[in-house]
Formats: structure tokens, sequence, C-alpha cells
């Protein structure tokens, strides 16, 4: 949310992105259908439990599709979704590098290095936890 502040992305988007994007990964390695396969899952679930406009549906169906194979794309949400991505790679030990950053926002040191910190400790918003449920004690 912090990056889709800085960037003006669509909120709605960029927050489904997060849950959705990575929904059918198998593995934390090599899954390169992972993506098209989130998508898939979106247009299943979108008449029950996703409350967007076509326009916003089709950007998260891009996002989703696209962020295993596509650098950057030139809506700003779908940046957005790519780059909130790659911001969280310290979850896997990687810290994101500015040349692989779509926004002007999420290639600045300090959001990185924000961004690593919490991917490297395991950070778990509040938000998510009390929502979903996740004891984090």
């Amino acid at each position: 949310m912090k990056l889709c502040e800085a960037t003006g992305g669509n909120v709605a988007v960029v927050s489904l992105f997060a849950v959705l994007h990575d929904s059918r990964r198998r593995n934390e390695s090599h899954d390169p259908e992972h993506g098209p396969q989130a998508a898939e899952f979106a247009a299943k679930i979108r008449k029950q439990h996703l409350d967007l406009t076509d326009h916003e549906f089709a950007l998260l169906s891009k996002a989703c599709d696209g962020h295993t194979h596509e650098l950057t794309h030139p809506d700003i949400t779908i940046q957005t979704c790519r780059d909130a991505d790659r911001l969280d790679l310290g979850r896997v030990g990687v810290r994101p590098h500015p040349a692989r950053m779509c926004t002007e926002a999420a290639k600045l040191p300090e959001m990185i290095n924000w961004a690593h910190g919490r991917g490297a400790f395991g950070f778990v918003p509040e938000r998510v936890s009390r929502e979903w449920g996740i004891d984090l004690e």
C-alpha cells in the first residue's frame, strides 16, 4: 500500500494482486505458469468474491498473467503490482535492484531498504494478520 500511495495505482487492484498473484504457485523456485494460472483463478472467483469493474478486473488479470514473464507495462497500476512483487523478494533472500523496477517510487533507495527489511524478516502487516486470523505471537 505504501508503493500504491506513491504511484497512484488502483488500491483495489493492487490489494487483490497481492493476495492472488502467487496463489497458484507450487514452489518458490521455477514455476512459470503460476501467473497465468492465478489470472484464471481470479476469473473463476470473480462473480462471487471480487467486486471490481470490468476495467479493474482486466488490470488485475493482466498483472497476474504477466508478472512471471513481462518486465513492464504502460499502466501505472500494473507497474505498481509488478514493483510490489519485486520489492517483496527479501522473503526469499533476494535484495531488489532498482534497474528491475518499473516505477520511480520503487527505484528509490529508501523504498527498497524499507521493503527489503520487511521481506527479509517475514513481516506481516497487522491489517493482513487481523483479516486472515494469523497469530503473530
